[in-house]
């Protein structure tokens, strides 16, 4: 049996009201200057964003971001339409779903349950608050490791840079998803290309 290990930011779901919204709540706070463009935050670790941004302090940074994050700004998001489908699809056909992101667990869990996206999951992996497993490599060896999956019948779905270089890392294929928030030359390190949601279970096949 396959297992499917799916992102969860511009993956299942368009985040980037409430992502861009803290972000730039906790740089306003902080006095720095909001960039007209934020979306190339979404996916990648938060604390390496804040660095790029010019935090003097990016962990207080993070803290003032996650402050309103937690408030409810997590579920100023969205599920792109056709994925429960997708999810349901893949399953019928024995897949075992897993999540792998880069946003920490315990908010990753919370906008899971919220969208009723964690009744199609397996298991869901995500780094700790305090930054444990935030490269996605790492966590992948890591759910590789918890679930007993094997890196060759496994697949790593996302849009971002890092989860395609981490399923490499892992010896594992991938799929890039054209809907999120990924260049085309972070796409390109994708094996493969889905542009929908509905193609998603041929594509991971």
């Amino acid at each position: 049996m396959r297992a499917v290990f799916l992102d969860l930011d511009g993956t299942l779901t368009d985040p980037k009201p409430g992502i861009t919204g803290a972000a730039a709540h906790a740089l306003e706070t902080l006095g720095l200057p909001v960039p007209d463009d934020l979306t190339w935050i979404i996916g990648p670790p938060l604390i390496d964003s804040f660095r790029r941004l010019g935090a003097p302090d990016p962990e207080k940074a993070l803290g003032l971001y996650r402050e309103v994050y937690a408030a409810g700004r997590m579920f100023e998001n969205a599920v792109y339409p056709g994925i429960p489908q997708a999810l349901a699809a893949m399953r019928a056909a024995g897949a075992r779903l897993y999540l792998a992101t880069a946003k920490p667990h315990v908010y990753a869990t919370r906008i899971t349950a919220h969208f009723g996206l964690d009744a199609y999951l397996d298991e869901q992996f995500g780094p700790e608050l305090d930054g444990t497993r935030n490269d996605k490599a790492e966590l992948l060896a890591w759910a590789l490791a918890r679930t007993g999956a094997e890196p060759g019948t496994c697949v790593m779905v996302g849009d971002r840079r890092q989860d395609f270089v981490a399923a490499a890392a892992n010896g594992m294929r991938s799929v890039g998803v054209t809907w999120g928030y990924g260049s085309a030359e972070e796409l390109a390190l994708a094996d493969r290309l889905c542009d929908a949601p509905a193609d998603l279970p041929a594509a991971v096949g």
